[in-house]
C-alpha cells in the first residue's frame, strides 16, 4: 500500500515540475500559447445569450493550446522522453504561431451572419512568465430581426410550387436573422421541388435578399429566382423509359445505352443478354414506371433498395432528357455491378456470454449469391468453439461446441397466394428458411444435440424500426453422454436436471426493435426490444390428449407448450461532453401450460453473470429465495419463468481509448408454478423485496471496432437471506480477504453490457 502511495506522490510531482520544465521548449523571445479567453460585452444579451456566443467564439479561435491531462501540458513534457516523443510527445504551440487580427474577423464574421451587422471584436494578449493568454474582446451589437418576409409572385409553374410553401418556411418575422436558417430554406424549397417533378433545379437558382435600412434593428428578406436560372430548372419533368443493365462493369470507360436483347417486364427494361438476373428481383426495387413524375423520394429509394439487394457491388443511376415537343421526359438508366457470385471466408472471433463462458470460435462460411437468379443467398456455416467459465470455480468445466448450419434468404416477401409489397421503406424486406444441427458437450457433464428449422420475414420500416416475424419455428434438443458426475450431482440436487432435459418446441415467433442509438454512441436515446413467443398453440387443439402419458405427442414425442413475452428497455442520456447515464429494465413473462409445467430450459430466464446483474455468478441468482445447495464444485444454470432486471451504469472517458463506469444492478427471476424442489421460487407479491442488489465499477479499452470490458462487483442485497437480513451493507469488509473471495465477482467481457 505505501508503495502505491510514493508512487502517487511521485507522479503527482513530475506533472507539477512539468509546468516550468515544458519551458524548455519555447524560444526566448516567444512565449508558450495557454489557450484563449473571450469576454463578451453589451447591455442588451441575455445571460443565455452570453454563454452561447462565448463558447462558439472560443470553438473559432486557432490553433488549440497543448493538450492537457488533469490538467497538466502531458504531451508537451513527454518531449523530455525519448522513447515518447515520437509517437506521444506534441510540439509546443507558440504564442508567435497565433493570428489575433484573422481570429477576431472570423468571430466578428460569425456573429454578422447571427444578426449581430454592427458587432466589433478587439484581441489583445495577457504574457506572464513566457506563457500567453489571447484575449478577445466581443461586443456584438443589436441583433436584428426579421420584419416581413417576401416571396417573389408571377404565374409561372415553379414561382407557384414555391410560394405553396410559404407556410412551411423557415424565415418567420420575429425571429432573428441567421444566415444558416436562409441556406437551410434553399435546401427545404430545393427538396419541396425535387418531390414534384422540377429534376433540374438547384438551391443556387434562389437568392434571398436582404434590407437592412427599414430601420429599427429590423431586416425584410425577399425570396426571388435568379434571373439567369435556366429553362429546363422550370420545367417538371416526366418519367418515360426505365433500363437495368443488370450485368455493367464499372471500370467501362463509355456509357453503355446498347438495348440488345432487353426484355421488358412490369415498367421497365432489364439488359441482360446472359440472362444472369430474372426480372422479378427489380419489381420492388425500382420505383419509377412510366409516366411518373420525377421526385427525388422514389429516385433514393431506387437506389437505395438496389444496393441493399446484396446481389451487386455497384450501383450507378443516371437520367437522359428525351426530346419531346409536348412534354418534358427523362429516361432512367440503372448500371449494376454484380458482387462475385460465390465466396468462401475463414472467421475467428472472441466472445462472452451472460453465464460467464469466455471463448473463441472459428467458423468457415460459404455464400452463394443470387442462387436462383432472383437475389438469393444461400449461406453455408461450419463453426467449431470452445469456451470457459472463469467464475472461480476449484474446477473448469470448458464447453465444446460443433455446429453446421445453413440458410436461403430471398430479397422479398415469399408468401404463397399472395403478393406483398413494401413500397416505401428504402430497405429491402427478406425471407428467410433456415436450418441447423449443433453438439454442445459440457466436459465431464453431459452433451446435447439440437436440431433446428425456421422460416421467417424480417422487414425494416426504418433505420430505427426493425420486425422479424417467424411463423414456423422448430427446435428440438436431445441429452446425450451423461456422465456419472453429474448424475450423481443430481441426485444430491435434482434441479440440475432441468438442463439435460428433453425439449421440443413447435411454435412462432414476433420481435420488434426499436433503437435510436446511432454508430452505438448515446445521446439521449432509447431503445426497445419487444418479444412475443408461443410453442404447441395450434398443435396442442388439433393433437389428441395421450391416455397413458397424459401429454400430447407428435412423431411419439411429447412437444412444450408456452406463451411467452419478453421487454427490454433502455435509456441514454449524455450528461456530460465524454460521459452518458445508461440505464435498462428487462421485465419477462412465460406461461407454460399443457404439457410444460415450466418453460423449456432454452426459452427460461437467467440473471447473474457478465451482462446480467454482476455481484453474482452467472445464472446462481434466484429463482426467488431459493437458495442453491453447495454440493458440486460447478455452477447449476438456475433458471425461471418470469424475469425482472434493471440496471443503471455511469460511463465516463478516462483518458484516450480507456473509460470507466460505476453501476448498479438489481434483479431476479421466479417460477409460475411451485416446484417442491425449489422452494421460495414460486412468483408472489413480495417478489419486490426478493431482488438481488448488486454494485460495482468498471474499466473498458473502447477502440471503436472492439471493447474490452473489466467490471469489478459485489452484493449488497441477498434475496436469498432471511427477512430482514437481506442488505448486507453492514457485512462489507473491503480489506478482509476472506470477504473478498467469497463475495467479490470479476466479470471479463466483450462490449458494454448494454
Amino acid at each position: 500500500m505505501k508503495k502505491i502511495v510514493y508512487l502517487i506522490i511521485a507522479i503527482v510531482c513530475v506533472m507539477t515540475g512539468s509546468s516550468c520544465s515544458n519551458l524548455k521548449f519555447v524560444p526566448k523571445d516567444d512565449a508558450l500559447y495557454t489557450g484563449a479567453k473571450v469576454n463578451i460585452r453589451g447591455r442588451n444579451l441575455t445571460t443565455r445569450q452570453r454563454k452561447v456566443y462565448k463558447t462558439d467564439l472560443q470553438g473559432l479561435t486557432r490553433p488549440k493550446p497543448n493538450t492537457k491531462i488533469l490538467g497538466a501540458r502531458v504531451k508537451l513534457w513527454a518531449n523530455h522522453i525519448p522513447f515518447l516523443k515520437k509517437k506521444f510527445a506534441e510540439p509546443p504551440v507558440l504564442l508567435s504561431s497565433v493570428d489575433l487580427e484573422h481570429n477576431a474577423d472570423v468571430m466578428r464574421n460569425h456573429l454578422e451572419n447571427t444578426g449581430h451587422f454592427k458587432a466589433r471584436v478587439r484581441a489583445d494578449t495577457v504574457v506572464k512568465r513566457r506563457k500567453a493568454t489571447a484575449i478577445y474582446t466581443a461586443r456584438p451589437g443589436p441583433q436584428y430581426k426579421i420584419k416581413e418576409v417576401i416571396f417573389e409572385s408571377d404565374t409561372s409553374i415553379l414561382t407557384t410550387k414555391i410560394r405553396e410553401t410559404i407556410d412551411k418556411s423557415l424565415l418567420r418575422a420575429g425571429k432573428p436573422y441567421n444566415l444558416e436558417v436562409i441556406k437551410e430554406e434553399r435546401r427545404r424549397i430545393d427538396a419541396y421541388l425535387k418531390e414534384r417533378g422540377f429534376y433540374f433545379f438547384s438551391p443556387d437558382h434562389l437568392i434571398i435578399q436582404a434590407d437592412t435600412t427599414i430601420g429599427e434593428h429590423q431586416v425584410n428578406l425577399y425570396v426571388k429566382l435568379k434571373p439567369e436560372t435556366p429553362a429546363e430548372a422550370r420545367l417538371v419533368y416526366f418519367i418515360d423509359d426505365v433500363y437495368v443493365y443488370s450485368n455493367y462493369n464499372l471500370s467501362t470507360a463509355s456509357v453503355d445505352t446498347s438495348r440488345q436483347n432487353q426484355r421488358f417486364h412490369d415498367g421497365f427494361y432489364v439488359v441482360d443478354p446472359e440472362r444472369m438476373h430474372k426480372p422479378i428481383l427489380f419489381d420492388q426495387a425500382l420505383q419509377f414506371r412510366p409516366k411518373d413524375v420525377y421526385n427525388r423520394n422514389d429516385h433514393n429509394l431506387s437506389l437505395n433498395r438496389l444496393i441493399t439487394l446484396g446481389v451487386f457491388k455497384f450501383v450507378k443511376n443516371r437520367f437522359e432528357e428525351v426530346a419531346s415537343p409536348d412534354t418534358p421526359k427523362l429516361d432512367a438508366y440503372y448500371y449494376l455491378t454484380p458482387l462475385p457470385r460465390q465466396s468462401l471466408r475463414l472467421e475467428f472471433t472472441g466472445h462472452t456470454k451472460s453465464n460467464n463462458l469466455t471463448g473463441s470460435q472459428i467458423t468457415l462460411s460459404w455464400r452463394n449469391r443470387n442462387t436462383f437468379r432472383a437475389g438469393e443467398l444461400l449461406t453455408v456455416n461450419a463453426s467449431i468453439g470452445s469456451e470457459f467459465q472463469y467464475s472461480g470455480l476449484s474446477q473448469a468445466y470448458n464447453t465444446y461446441r460443433l455446429a453446421l448450419d445453413a440458410s436461403v434468404t430471398w430479397p422479398r416477401f415469399v408468401v404463397p397466394f399472395f403478393d406483398i409489397r413494401v413500397d416505401r421503406s428504402p430497405f429491402v424486406p427478406r425471407t428467410i428458411l433456415e436450418g441447423g444441427y449443433e453438439i454442445i458437450n459440457r466436459s465431464q457433464l453431459y452433451t446435447l444435440t439440437s436440431i433446428k428449422g425456421a422460416l421467417g420475414y424480417a422487414w425494416k420500416e426504418s433505420v430505427r424500426k426493425e420486425h422479424q416475424l417467424y411463423p414456423i419455428n422448430i427446435q428440438s434438443v436431445q441429452p446425450a453422454n451423461v456422465t456419472e458426475l453429474y448424475d450423481s450431482a443430481m441426485r444430491e440436487n435434482p434441479t440440475l436436471a432441468k438442463a439435460i432435459e428433453k425439449q421440443f418446441i413447435l411454435g412462432s415467433y414476433y420481435v420488434f426493435n426499436y433503437n435510436e442509438l446511432i454508430n452505438n454512441t448515446p445521446v439521449n436515446a432509447i431503445y426497445f426490444n419487444g418479444m412475443v413467443d408461443f410453442s404447441g398453440n395450434i398443435a396442442g387443439m388439433l393433437v389428441k390428449e395421450d391416455v397413458v402419458t397424459k401429454t400430447k405427442n407428435i412423431f411419439g414425442a411429447a412437444f412444450d407448450q408456452y406463451l411467452k413475452g419478453e421487454i427490454d428497455f433502455r435509456y441514454y442520456r449524455k450528461v456530460g461532453l465524454n460521459s452518458t447515464l445508461a440505464n435498462r429494465i428487462i421485465t419477462g413473462f412465460g406461461y407454460p401450460y399443457g404439457n410444460s409445467r415450466e418453460l423449456p430450459f432454452i426459452k427460461q430466464f437467467f440473471v447473474g453473470g457478465t451482462n446480467s446483474v454482476r455481484a453474482f455468478r452467472s445464472r446462481s441468482l434466484g429463482p426467488g429465495t431459493y437458495v442453491v445447495p453447495d454440493t458440486t464444485d460447478f455452477l447449476p444454470d438456475q433458471s425461471g419463468d418470469i424475469k425482472l432486471e434493471l440496471n443503471t451504469e455511469f460511463r465516463a472517458k478516462l483518458y484516450s481509448v480507456f473509460h470507466g463506469a460505476l453501476f448498479i444492478d438489481a434483479g431476479n427471476i421466479w417460477l409460475y408454478r411451485d416446484n417442491p424442489l425449489k422452494p421460495g421460487a414460486k412468483f408472489s407479491k413480495d417478489f419486490l423485496s426478493e431482488l438481488g442488489v448488486g454494485m460495482g465499477a468498471g474499466l473498458r479499452i473502447d477502440v471503436n471496432f472492439f471493447v474490452l470490458r473489466l467490471d469489478l462487483a459485489f452484493p449488497v442485497r441477498k434475496p436469498y437471506l432471511p427477512k430482514g437480513e437481506r442488505w448486507v451493507f453492514k457485512d462489507i469488509e473491503i480489506w478482509d480477504s476472506g470477504w473478498r473471495k467469497s463475495n467479490l465477482i470479476f466479470n471479463l467481457g466483450i462490449g458494454y453490457p448494454f
